[in-house]
């Protein structure tokens, strides 16, 4: 161990695995990650029009679903701070 491998938040093994997750994930759902960044963006506009959310820690994220990990999921984590008066 150097002396700044302290610092380091992760090992690189286990930021290989996750990176290789996210490519498995675009791949399964064949979209790349500017069309995903594009969903994110349009999924945000939309709920913005009914309720007003915390955008700086919302989480909207494609990752594996079930038990074989070969079924994908949209998982949104979208705060909400009030509704919005229509």
């Amino acid at each position: 161990m150097g002396l700044f491998s302290f610092f380091s938040k992760e090992k690189s093994g286990t930021v290989a695995k996750n990176r290789l997750k996210l490519v498995l994930i675009h791949d399964r759902t064949l979209l790349s990650p500017e069309k995903m960044e594009k969903l994110k963006n349009e999924l945000i506009d939309v709920i913005s029009r009914y309720l007003e959310v915390d955008k700086e820690t919302l989480n909207i994220e494609i990752s594996p679903d079930g038990e074989t990990g070969r079924q994908t999921a949209l998982i949104a984590n979208i705060p909400i701070k009030t509704k919005k008066e229509m």
